[in-house]
């Protein structure tokens, strides 16, 4: 086994040993020699990787965000501007990249650790998200209807779609706990697409899109 892959195995593990006690007691209650116990891992692994535990903690965003955005640009071309589309493009690009969002979400990519973890540490003002794929999808958002993608509407518009893929996750006791389930299955994303879809075409009705 070459020393690159046992880093990259060393890492994974950081990472992942990161989230769980982040998630579990926060930035302050969490010590870098615990995430390493946890992670079975040296702790100069930490400062060869990132060099301390707040950057650790932003590099659990930053890895989140490189994942989805490397996911993204399977079926996204970053480089196409919505609004030189015509509707019918930009309504088929937004039901696209909300249908894959619901996919990436519901996968191993959100570990129910990292739902708490993003749920707690929103009210951490070390806490930043910046996200090109989030951005892009404001971008379509506001095109699909009409305004700018920095318009107080379309924030909150792309904010009320964006919770209607993620509510059942972050809120399992409404969910799984009916449901009598440990997690979703296809059935259940399945029925997330179609209500999104719904929700959508509801959306477009009533501003007389479609």
């Amino acid at each position: 086994m070459s020393m690159k892959k046992v880093d990259k195995n060393s890492k994974e593990r950081i990472l992942k040993a990161a989230v769980k006690l982040f998630a579990e007691k926060g930035y302050e209650g969490t010590s870098i020699r615990e995430i390493c116990k946890t992670a079975k891992s040296n702790i100069c692994m930490i400062s060869y990787y990132w060099g301390g535990k707040k950057e650790l903690y932003q590099g659990i965003i930053d890895d989140l965000l490189s994942r989805l955005k490397e996911y993204a640009q399977s079926f996204i071309d970053f480089k196409v501007n919505p609004n030189t589309l015509d509707k019918k493009e930009q309504i088929n690009l937004l039901i696209t990249i909300l249908d894959k969002f619901i996919a990436f979400f519901y996968s191993e990519n959100i570990s129910k650790d990292m739902i708490i973890f993003l749920m707690k540490e929103q009210q951490n003002p070390d806490f930043t998200v910046t996200s090109e794929t989030f951005k892009y999808l404001r971008t379509v958002v506001g095109a699909v209807f009409n305004k700018n993608e920095n318009d107080k509407e379309i924030i909150f518009r792309t904010l009320f779609i964006l919770s209607q893929i993620n509510s059942p996750r972050i809120l399992p006791s409404f969910s799984l706990k009916l449901l009598r389930q440990d997690d979703f299955v296809e059935e259940d994303i399945k029925i997330i697409k179609e209500n999104l879809k719904f929700y959508i075409n509801s959306l477009l009705k009533e501003e007389k899109i479609v």
